[in-house]
């Protein structure tokens, strides 16, 4: 029972996931051969080797390295918000939201405890950035790449829709940074060249990096439709058997396991005709998909919330819009969000007696860019 209770603590949406696969099983009984039609094997084999490419790349230091330089080059505490707040809201794009917070929100924390300030604030503004920037790509996390694949959407209609979130989002992100990072008379502005001159980091370039750039690219160009998944997944695999056989076991699969859980379930409770009607029936138009996606992203996630709703709405632009902007609000909105709340709750400035509230801080900025734009993205044309 101990060790049930730890799993369902560390890998809480993949045991729903299991728990609700095993459930509609169990009720509906349906043909063993549903079960293997209702797994997306490109999406997951998409996704297997884009986090084992992204886990070689960080395996040389190219966020870390790129960051230290990039750091030297600040002389304030506005400069140094701007900075990593855009390291991650583009890295996001790329790299998915989770792994950019898993770099940057360590260096933010080191820094600011280095500089004696209270890095809370900023902590909340990357955790924003991750999720917004990551909307804008259809690598930049689980639920956009299900959705590129599973609507066919063409590149085009794709970025013509994350667009009403990703450009009004960076202008917001900027306002609240240069209005939060205005000079006050209790905080130190300047920052000392030692501070951030000490973030230096070797960036290991050898042989690897030109198969690994490879096979990243193979990823993209089996992302947008160029290249057969199988071909992909064969090419990762010898790749990274050739080059580092310990990059599989850095690999996330709870994550891979939560989508085959969420992939069952949906197939196997579509098959029940009362249950699919009605969903069906309450994702019928636009602005009720919109509105469902966002409501059900704010209590099981926004990943969950795009492999449960796809199967019942051909409101595909709706619903990208509704997941992406649903990872805003409630700290489980995105798994995202869970990182950096870990990450900084372990810190020593969180552990101290006179800490800021964490918590309330992120509900109340997350709430208003929700409303705001959550607003705007469905307006735009």
């Amino acid at each position: 029972m101990k060790k049930l209770l730890a799993f369902v603590r560390r890998e809480p949406v993949l045991f729903a996931a299991l728990v609700l696969a095993l459930a509609a099983a169990l009720f509906v009984r349906p043909e063993a051969s549903l079960y293997v039609q209702a797994i997306d094997f490109r999406t997951l084999a998409i996704l297997f080797c884009l986090m084992i490419a992204i886990k070689a790349f960080q395996s040389q230091n190219f966020l870390d390295a790129a960051a230290a330089r990039l750091l030297r080059l600040c002389k304030n505490r506005r400069s140094l918000y701007l900075l990593l707040c855009g390291l991650v809201f583009f890295s996001s794009m790329f790299v998915t939201n989770d792994v950019a917070l898993l770099t940057f929100v360590p260096i933010s924390l080191l820094i600011f405890k280095r500089v004696g300030l209270s890095a809370m604030k900023l902590v909340v503004l990357e955790t924003l950035a991750a999720n917004l920037g990551s909307c804008a790509t259809p690598m930049g996390n689980p639920q956009n790449l299900f959705l590129f694949s599973y609507y066919e959407f063409s590149a085009a209609e794709f970025f013509l829709q994350t667009a009403k979130i990703a450009l009004p989002s960076l202008a917001i992100l900027a306002a609240m940074i240069f209005f939060l990072t205005k000079k006050s008379e209790d905080e130190p502005h300047q920052f000392s060249g030692a501070v951030l001159q000490q973030q230096r980091v070797v960036l290991k370039v050898d042989a690897r990096t030109f198969f690994y750039a490879a096979d990243f690219a193979l990823c993209l160009l089996t992302v947008f439709r160029v290249l057969d998944w199988k071909i992909m997944l064969a090419a990762t695999i010898a790749i990274m058997a050739l080059c580092d056989r310990r990059l599989f076991s850095k690999v996330d699969y709870s994550l891979l396991f939560t989508f085959a859980g969420f992939f069952i379930f949906t197939k196997t409770i579509s098959t029940v005709p009362a249950f699919s009607e009605f969903l069906q029936e309450a994702l019928k138009s636009r602005l009720s998909t919109y509105l469902t996606g966002i409501a059900a992203s704010q209590v099981i996630s926004n990943v969950p919330a795009a492999l449960l709703l796809s199967g019942f709405t051909q409101n595909g632009s709706a619903l990208l819009l509704a997941v992406n902007v649903g990872g805003l609000g409630t700290l489980i909105a995105s798994m995202a969000s869970v990182i950096s709340f870990k990450l900084y709750s372990t810190s020593d400035e969180a552990k101290a007696p006179d800490a800021p509230n964490y918590m309330a801080t992120f509900t109340l900025w997350n709430a208003a860019l929700l409303l705001v734009l959550g607003t705007l993205a469905y307006l735009l044309p």
